[in-house]
């Protein structure tokens, strides 16, 4: 069914034609937003009652790793079957994912919940806004589009201390199944109300140029595993743990290059430099997301519902300093801003150093992930504004496939550093405050690096589109999570 009204009139997103679909999508994303946010503050509590702590780098990397994996596999399906499917497919995954990772009685099946769950949300991205291109006309997209991202304004806000508040009166079980509950009945009305919209449309599509996307899919697989590999690898320091760590970091280094532009790791002028960036900073923000918590929940004996407010805190503040780079501060040159963002996050991550040791307030190290966010809130936009400015005429898409790519990727090797310097600390019989800190010093590595290597992307000529507009954290998903 074509979703060009047969009268020629612009119909608008809640008209009869359009308002269950925008109803279902706007729920659906409504739903992945408030489980990516509710789920990442209650995993430091899970892995803790799981006895799992020293595999928590496991828990938490696989879901990036294996959202890579399903951004790519997710995009192929669409390309050849349409949308609906892979859709579908994606959001009754995740409720089963959720369902596994609830029953969990070891931190080995948390950890097979979280990679699925990863496949599922990363097929699911893609999928959605596929999905939207083929249920909307023209005219609708941009605003359907505004609408995804408005949807992840009330999670932001909600989900959080929601989730802490449940784990702190109930347990951390409560909130996976309460999510799983929450998402399966959008499920079912997502497949009733895209049957007969997007099917027709990707016939055509249907089995164009299969074989040129095989080559990604199978690097994106073997860098899936190749992650996985090495986040366990780091999760321990003993003969046991580094053949794994071994053949994790020998698969990124080979099949890495196939998905990121020439010159990526060298920081070659221009594209290659934002792509790499742009890994180096998710990296370090997502670490001190994941690391954090887990210090104060475990060591510190913070309130869930204390970190679940300093995951909202940075939410807001994420998207407060994103509106102002792009709005107050939009005649800035935007490798600048980069560099402002860079510097603020270092000061982050100092925060988080002190706040680790005991002689200093717990609270200082949950106020590094709020001000963590206002780093990355002025220099992610910029990063993608610039990558797009260095991209080739018509392969915009690209560009921004490699940022997506190298943020996860990003994400998984900054957070597999950091729990080797943790735990060979504790392995050299470090306190574990002191671990921590310098597990979390680590961090101002690739902070600095960000600033030193910005001067590299900068674009090559001044024009009013080098200011960029705030860009949403659903981008980020993986993931967010």
């Amino acid at each position: 069914m074509s979703p060009v009204d047969e009268s020629g009139s612009r119909e608008g997103l809640f008209s009869r034609r359009y308002a269950a679909t925008t109803l279902t999508f706007t729920t659906v994303m409504f739903l992945t937003g408030f489980a990516a946010l509710a789920v990442v503050p209650t995993l430091p509590t899970a892995a803790r009652d799981l006895d799992g702590v020293a595999l928590f780098p496991l828990v938490a990397g696989c879901f990036v790793a294996a959202s890579l994996l399903g951004g790519v596999a997710g995009g192929h399906w669409a390309d050849r079957v349409g949308a609906r499917r892979p859709l579908a497919v994606g959001m009754a995954v995740s409720v089963l994912t959720l369902l596994v990772s609830a029953s969990s009685v070891s931190v080995w099946q948390l950890a097979a919940g979280r990679f699925f769950d990863g496949l599922a949300s990363g097929v699911v991205a893609v999928s959605v806004v596929t999905a939207i291109g083929q249920a909307y006309p023209d005219h609708l997209r941009p605003a359907m589009l505004a609408m995804m991202s408005t949807s992840w304004v009330v999670p932001s806000l909600v989900g959080p201390p929601l989730a802490g508040l449940v784990v702190e009166t109930w347990s951390w079980r409560v909130v996976f199944y309460g999510l799983a509950v929450l998402t399966l009945l959008p499920t079912v009305a997502l497949v009733a109300v895209l049957r007969g919209r997007t099917g027709r449309a990707s016939d055509a599509a249907t089995g164009t140029n299969e074989g040129a996307s095989r080559p990604p899919l199978l690097a994106a697989a073997t860098l899936s595993v190749g992650a996985a590999l090495g986040q366990y690898g780091v999760s321990g320091w003993d003969a046991r743990h580094l053949p794994f760590a071994v053949a994790g970091l020998g698969l990124l280094v080979v099949f890495a290059p196939r998905l990121l532009p020439a010159g990526t790791w060298r920081a070659a002028r221009g594209l290659p430099t934002a792509v790499m960036l742009r890994g180096m900073a998710s990296g370090t923000f997502f670490t001190i997301e994941a690391f954090v918590p887990l210090m104060l929940i475990t060591e510190r004996q913070v309130s869930p519902v204390v970190t679940g407010m300093a995951f909202t805190a940075a939410a807001v503040l994420w998207a407060g300093a994103s509106w102002v780079q792009g709005g107050l501060l939009a005649a800035v040159p935007r490798h600048r801003m980069v560099v402002a963002g860079a510097a603020v996050m270092a000061c982050a991550v100092g925060l988080a150093v002190i706040g680790s040791l005991h002689q200093a307030p717990a609270h200082l190290a949950a106020a590094a992930m709020p001000l963590a966010a206002v780093g990355m809130g002025l220099l992610d936009p910029c990063l993608t504004v610039l990558s797009l400015r260095h991209s080739p005429p018509g392969r915009q898409g690209y560009a921004t496939s490699s940022m997506q790519v190298n943020m996860n990727l990003g994400q998984v090797v900054v957070m597999a550093l950091t729990a080797l310097v943790l735990n060979a600390g504790l392995a050299a019989g470090l306190a574990t405050q002191v671990g921590y800190a310098c597990a979390f010093g680590l961090l101002l590595v690739p902070s600095v690096l960000v600033a030193l290597l910005a001067g590299r992307a900068r674009a090559t000529s001044a024009s009013p589109s080098d200011g960029c507009t705030a860009t949403p954290r659903a981008s980020e998903s993986s993931a967010a999570r």
